[in-house]
């Protein structure tokens, strides 16, 4: 990238509609939130995808804020920093991106999680999210893992994910959910 307007016409030809990198605050959060309620707004979406868009991005965001992984060796890879985007393709279809650091150790937990989610159907989801939810686990960060079963859920589509790994201690990994019309 030599000058900021190709970093403009790059986001421009994606249809970028939001991005953001750094910390993850609450305060972020609900700016975010608003901009994109505004946004949907201006572009006169229909109720029902304003609401499955907010939604879907509401636990995407929520995803980032409480799972990033901290600790003190993972200053050199921007410490609890997060990247995340909000697309709107020519066909009217959203996609959200996220991504984040996160420990090794949890890379294969997280890897299978997804992989239970996307090999379900629509009913096998809403069944999983029953169990989990009368199951009553709390993950070490404070939840009961139904996020990401909310997001393939509300969205009806499969998860697209990856784990770059950046060295011993930390992988990044990138979430994009497609949300269609």
């Amino acid at each position: 990238m030599k000058n900021i307007h190709d970093f403009y016409n790059m986001m421009e030809d994606g249809n970028i509609m939001l991005s953001f990198k750094g910390e993850v605050t609450s305060d972020l959060l609900t700016s975010i939130l608003q901009i994109m309620e505004s946004k949907m707004e201006v572009l006169d979406e229909s109720p029902k995808i304003k609401k499955k868009v907010y939604n879907i991005l509401v636990e995407c965001l929520q995803n980032l804020y409480h799972h990033i992984d901290e600790d003190d060796t993972l200053t050199a890879a921007n410490e609890k920093s997060a990247l995340f985007m909000i697309r709107k393709s020519d066909d009217g279809d959203y996609s959200i991106m996220t991504g984040n650091y996160i420990a090794n150790e949890n890379v294969n937990h997280l890897k299978s999680r997804l992989d239970k989610i996307n090999s379900m159907d629509k009913e096998e989801l809403k069944d999983y999210y029953k169990e989990v939810l009368n199951n009553g686990e709390m993950s070490a960060k404070g939840g009961g893992g139904l996020g990401m079963i909310d997001i393939a859920r509300k969205s009806g589509k499969k998860l697209d994910y990856s784990f770059v790994n950046i060295d011993n201690n930390f992988s990044f990994f990138s979430l994009i959910v497609n949300i269609a019309q």
